[in-house]
């Protein structure tokens, strides 16, 4: 029986009812979304966006973040990313503008943990290998998408809304635009164009600091614009980011987002000399190209052994072609999976005498 409050309103519908007084006008309403692939009966307790972001962190796509390559590949140290503490690091951002513009929090952090869920192993460098080997390419984006459509729950999907679905395809950028007007690129709500930001504002700092960490750039090779402009440490870089598009989108009158000229110019001065000095840089690549050369062999080798492939991953027959179905496998592996996976299938084994 759902639960009720004594006006004979469920929790959910006192809830939006918050909603709608609270937020900003330009907030998207839990009561008010676009919907579901598939029509299910509402939770008592939950706001549609509530639930969809419950459905994400109990997901296993969710939970395999913690073993994926954010920049480094298997780092050692305790304190590097990876791709879950990059996602969270995007939701705390996300929501911190979120919450100061009053838009949908838990819209906002619902895209913000389900973005990634698509990477592949080790890094863009997995995502550039799929991308090369498979016939029609691939996009962690539109993986991100696939995950939450079809792959999670043995094939159903977590059913999302409309406006988590729409924020997961489009909260990628590459090398393009930081702040697109483009509506077939931007996400439908300003929640999920949050997200966007907020992902850059998340790697481009936290990149810095791994990359200092591990001995590829230091501190002085920063650009002095950027240092001068942003800030010297990386949490005033970020409270600078943050507090200018809020305050930015503000003065304009909330409906779209902005940032200053100045903040802006340095964003991408920052992006720049990361995908130069980091992410492009041979000491950091050097290892890739190892991995590039396990998923390659590892998808010959399913393509070649159908039976070892549905063997492996406990099925009776594919529920897609064999291709869609191996990029599935490969882009959802953790990195220490697919390195054990390859050891098991490729290498051989230490004669055990017993």
């Amino acid at each position: 029986m759902p639960l009720r409050s004594g006006n004979k309103k469920t929790i959910r519908e006192e809830l939006e009812e918050q909603e709608k007084k609270i937020l900003s006008p330009f907030a998207a309403l839990s009561s008010t979304t676009r919907g579901r692939l598939s029509v299910e009966e509402e939770c008592p307790l939950r706001p549609a966006f509530q639930h969809d972001r419950d459905r994400i962190i109990h997901s296993k796509s969710f939970r395999r973040l913690k073993h994926k390559t954010q920049v480094f590949l298997a780092p050692a140290g305790d304190h590097y990313r990876t791709r879950l503490t990059h996602t969270l690091e995007v939701s705390q951002i996300a929501r911190t503008i979120s919450k100061a513009l009053r838009l949908n929090e838990d819209l906002t952090e619902a895209i913000s943990l389900g973005h990634d869920l698509g990477h592949t192993p080790f890094g863009h460098a997995g995502e550039e290998t799929l991308n090369e080997i498979l016939p029609d390419g691939f996009s962690h984006s539109d993986q991100s998408l696939r995950i939450v459509d079809l792959l999670e729950k043995d094939g159903r999907g977590l059913n999302l809304t409309f406006e988590v679905r729409d924020g997961i395809l489009k909260h990628t950028k590459g090398k393009g635009e930081i702040l697109c007007r483009d509506p077939g690129i931007m996400a439908a709500t300003l929640e999920g164009q949050v997200v966007r930001l907020a992902d850059i504002i998340a790697y481009i700092n936290h990149d810095i600091d791994d990359a200092i960490r591990g001995g590829v750039i230091s501190v002085k090779d920063i650009p002095e614009d950027c240092l001068t402009r942003l800030g010297s440490t990386h949490s005033k870089r970020i409270d600078t980011m943050v507090n200018d598009i809020v305050s930015e989108t503000l003065r304009e009158g909330g409906g779209r987002l902005s940032i200053s000229g100045g903040v802006l110019s340095a964003m991408w001065t920052l992006r720049d000399f990361l995908w130069e000095r980091v992410y492009e840089n041979q000491a950091v690549h050097a290892d890739f190209h190892k991995a590039a050369k396990i998923l390659k062999e590892l998808y010959q080798y399913f393509m070649e052994k159908p039976d070892s492939f549905l063997a492996l991953i406990e099925r009776e027959s594919l529920y897609d072609s064999l291709q869609r179905c191996i990029s599935d496998f490969l882009a959802g592996m953790t990195d220490r999976y697919a390195f054990n996976l390859y050891e098991k299938l490729f290498l051989p084994l230490p004669w055990v005498i017993l």
